[in-house]
């Protein structure tokens, strides 16, 4: 019995080492932070192998001082950069924000991110960038732009 539990772990083990290296990430969920424009905690919720849901609750570094709330749908296109290990896909996408400043001109924009995200073979984590163009339609129609790096754990 013991030998049969050990060949099922080595196998288990030689399983996961000859996985591809360009092997999307293993879990569907993603956290860790973001700094930038704003700056703060970030998620990403693959809803299938292109597309997914990424959010952050963060701080602006400006002279606002505001307290963001935002969140995207994002599209990546894995085949537009090829690297020799990981993955490197462009995305982009459309969402919202929400601006809690302090002097209470609270704002409301859409968000139209594009970033670059390597995910690390093995797929337990990923480094990104992005630009994010903002149109803000409260209190005032302006425009702004973000940008942002960061780094997830995927789980």
């Amino acid at each position: 019995m013991r030998r049969i539990a050990l060949v099922m772990v080595l196998l288990g083990v030689a399983a996961t080492l000859a996985q591809p290296a360009d092997a999307k990430p293993r879990g569907n969920f993603g956290l860790g932070i973001i700094v930038g424009e704003p700056t703060g905690i970030d998620m990403k919720w693959f809803l299938n192998e292109e597309n997914a849901i990424q959010a952050a609750v963060a701080w602006s570094t400006s002279s606002n001082n505001a307290f963001h709330i935002q969140a995207d749908y994002v599209f990546h296109f894995y085949e537009w950069i090829k690297v020799s290990k990981g993955l490197l896909p462009v995305y982009f996408g459309l969402g919202g924000r929400i601006a809690f400043k302090d002097n209470s001109d609270d704002s409301f924009g859409i968000r139209v991110p594009v970033g670059l995200d390597y995910e690390f073979a093995g797929g337990v984590f990923d480094v990104f960038g992005e630009l994010v163009p903002v149109l803000e339609l409260t209190p005032d129609t302006d425009f702004d732009l973000e940008g942002a790096i960061g780094a997830r754990f995927w789980f």
